[in-house]
């Protein structure tokens, strides 16, 4: 091997083991900001990764949302109507944020099995769903327009009866 061909070939592999650690790289720091939807039966099942920021959706379950007095404290259930996943959130919730509404929630798995989340995302009028919580509800084998007449019956019957809204609180 002639020494021009000998430095072009070291040239040549270090472009490659650059560009593959800039790729390595890359794809670690990628790794840490993904956020993946799981439905709670996904979650049930353990599909979901523990203490990994996950993203989990569907309905918030009647009569589940416990406040303390004394704080911001909020938990509630998520329901796909097949399985539940309890939800710990401190902070202010959503205007939009009810019971038997659609929401998503931004946050960790831990090992007790409950989801402590950083974001709640509430729906946006009565005909809203969010898509991941609408396929996650198609792929249990219920169709969503049914949750969304669902939700605004059970809208309807909490406005009748007082119940206060989280702006309320």
């Amino acid at each position: 091997m002639t020494p021009k061909r000998k430095q072009k070939l070291f040239v040549i592999l270090g472009l490659v083991s650059l560009t593959a650690i800039a790729v390595g790289l890359t794809l670690y720091a990628l790794r840490s900001n993904i956020n993946l939807f799981f439905s709670p039966v996904q979650i049930a099942q353990g599909d979901a990764p523990m203490e990994r920021q996950i993203r989990a959706g569907g309905m918030v379950k009647e009569g589940s949302v416990s406040r303390d007095p004394e704080s911001l404290d909020v938990e509630f259930t998520v329901t796909d109507y097949v399985d539940d996943v309890e939800v710990y959130y401190s902070g202010i919730l959503p205007d939009l944020f009810r019971e038997g509404q659609g929401v998503v929630v931004v946050g960790e798995l831990q090992a007790d099995g409950r989801l402590y989340a950083d974001k709640v995302l509430a729906r946006h009028d009565e005909n809203y769903m969010p898509p991941e919580v609408a396929q996650a509800l198609e792929e249990a084998g219920y169709s969503p327009a049914d949750f969304q007449a669902k939700a605004a019956e059970v809208g309807k019957r909490l406005e009748q009866e007082g119940t206060p809204q989280a702006s309320e609180y």
